[in-house]
């Protein structure tokens, strides 16, 4: 702290009564966090994100919508359009997407919003097609971008285009995650009309998962007549790893042996 003491000459001056004066400049007070930095302090802190909700998928017919090849342009609209609905999604995401433009932040969003996220390489690349070296390496570089900017550690991954085989199925294995496919294809990357890509959609039935891309706008556009279309028919919305009600073990391909409902194993 620093003290100044003001001789009488200098505040007649200044216009100020004649006098002794003190002025205590104290320590600048210390910066506050940016909401970005401080989220992402605390996310590191958690580094089984998501927290678990009180949904249970055994007893309530649930969907889980997943997105994939993002974040892109795209992103920032979709994750407003399910905040709004709190429904809860898996994004499988792309390393050079998260790297480039606004992709950082948009991963930071969906963690934020109570999303999971997952692997889906660093440059979409076919994994089956490249040596071991260069799958390890494709995830990671995602891992490792993800993790810093989000504190998460990923738990899940897509190979790109679905194609995996015994190498693929080791190496996730060796990294703690499993391989996630799906049970019902929108094809919204080939027919880009919102209205087709909702109806293909529902035809979730309770334990699906949903491939869709979040590149797309007009994927995006879809989603909200997806979501009253499945939210009629009762379904609830949960993350890949709350449809199954546990972490899905690393390494293993999940497609469709989805677990029954409780009242199917009755």
């Amino acid at each position: 702290m620093r003290v100044w003491v003001v001789a009488p000459a200098l505040l007649a001056l200044a216009g100020c009564a004649t006098g002794s004066f003190t002025y205590v400049e104290s320590a600048p007070p210390r910066p506050v966090p940016e909401p970005e930095t401080l989220a992402k302090r605390l996310m590191a802190m958690q580094p089984d994100w998501p927290k678990p909700r009180r949904l249970d998928c055994a007893e309530t017919g649930c969907v889980a919508l997943t997105f994939d090849d993002g974040p892109g342009r795209h992103t920032g609209r979709l994750l407003n359009i399910l905040r709004a609905r709190d429904v809860k999604a898996t994004f499988f995401v792309v390393g050079e997407m998260v790297a480039a433009g606004q992709g950082a932040q948009r991963v930071r969003q969906m963690v934020a919003d109570g999303h999971e996220l997952g692997n889906h390489s660093w440059s979409h690349r076919q994994l089956t097609a490249l040596p071991k070296s260069r799958i390890r390496r494709q995830l990671r570089r995602t891992d490792r971008l993800v993790r810093s900017l989000t504190g998460v550690r990923m738990r899940l991954m897509r190979p790109p285009y679905g194609s995996t085989d015994r190498r693929v199925a080791a190496l996730t294995r060796h990294r703690g995650q499993a391989q996630i496919l799906w049970n019902v294809d929108t094809f919204d990357w080939r027919d880009r009309v919102p209205a087709v890509v909702a109806r293909r959609g529902a035809r979730a039935e309770p334990g699906s998962i949903v491939l869709m891309h979040d590149i797309h706008r007009t994927t995006v556009k879809a989603v909200p007549g997806l979501l009253d279309r499945l939210t009629r028919k009762g379904y609830a919305f949960a993350t890949v790893s709350e449809l199954y009600g546990r972490r899905p073990k690393p390494g293993k391909k999940y497609e469709d042996d989805i677990p029954p409902l409780a009242e199917d194993r009755r």
